[in-house]
């Protein structure tokens, strides 16, 4: 079945250079944006319970521009000063030079990887003496916890916000082609807005292990799977379906996860979508 349309559970992107909108203008499709979810500030007096000084630190590590906002904001809230030499390691480029919303630029205080902490984990180990601060939501992967206590460095984990459901109730239907998620968050709040939704012929597309596992909990059929080695992120792994859905991959694997991908589940116009059934452990 082609798709014509297709609606990502993320914030519309800032920059108009994104690849959804090369990918809708080459496909002639619709891509419409909607947050499924959002993430509230826990505030002061509940971030005092947890005892963590942040003066005591002198290193904050920074995945996305919401962890530095509430740094600040918890900052500001507290009549924290935080002094010049403070350190900040950033996820990403655009999320160090987001920082200039709080602090002055400088090299020398301010590090970042390419995209991902894969990247930045090099950076962290030629700084393994500092002591560091990881603003985190309460959702959170423990990636980067579990690399700090494989190296044995010195780090307080510091919940300062919450993901949290969004309304979605102003949707009317969901009538598109595809539902992209990337959270297992953004999958309950489809179940939660939307407790009646039937899959049909949509199609599920799910970024990460963590989010294809709740679509298969929520006994809904995964269609369209990323990262892989094809498609290393969601655009490739949409412009790839789009542009071809009978040749999308025949297996939709994630870490100790494999699941064969027939043709109804490629495309449900081809037969009555089924759950995916997993392959059997060989008998040792």
């Amino acid at each position: 079945m082609k798709v014509k349309s297709i609606l990502v559970s993320q914030p519309r992107p800032e920059t108009e250079k994104s690849p959804y909108f090369d990918m809708a203008q080459k496909y002639k499709i619709k891509i419409d944006f909607r947050p499924f979810i959002h993430v509230e500030g826990i505030d002061a007096k509940d971030f005092r319970k947890h005892r963590i000084s942040i003066l005591n630190h002198t290193a904050i590590i920074f995945t996305s521009r919401s962890a530095a906002d509430h740094f600040f904001r918890i900052c500001g809230e507290m009549r924290v000063n935080v002094p010049e030499s403070m350190k900040y390691f950033c996820i990403s480029e655009s999320t160090a030079y987001y920082l200039q919303k709080y602090v002055q630029y400088r090299k020398r205080k301010i590090f970042h990887g390419k995209q991902t902490f894969l990247d930045l984990t090099e950076i962290i180990k030629k700084h393994r003496n500092e002591y560091y601060m990881l603003p985190c939501s309460d959702i959170h992967k423990d990636e980067i916890s579990d690399f700090l206590d494989q190296q044995k460095i010195r780090y307080s984990k510091a919940v300062m916000f919450k993901t949290v459901t969004s309304n979605l109730k102003d949707i009317k239907d969901l009538n598109y082609d595809v539902l992209a998620f990337f959270s297992p968050t953004g999958v309950k709040s489809l179940l939660k807005n939307f407790p009646k939704f039937k899959q049909g012929h949509t199609r599920i597309a799910a970024f990460g292990p963590a989010t294809a596992k709740a679509v298969e909990d929520a006994k809904l059929v995964l269609n369209i799977y990323a990262p892989t080695p094809e498609a290393p992120s969601m655009t490739m792994a949409l412009d790839q379906y789009v542009r071809a859905p009978e040749k999308a991959p025949s297996v939709v694997a994630w870490p100790n996860q494999s699941f064969p991908l027939k043709a109804e589940h490629r495309d449900p116009a081809s037969k009555k979508a089924v759950k995916p059934a997993r392959k059997k452990a060989a008998k040792k």
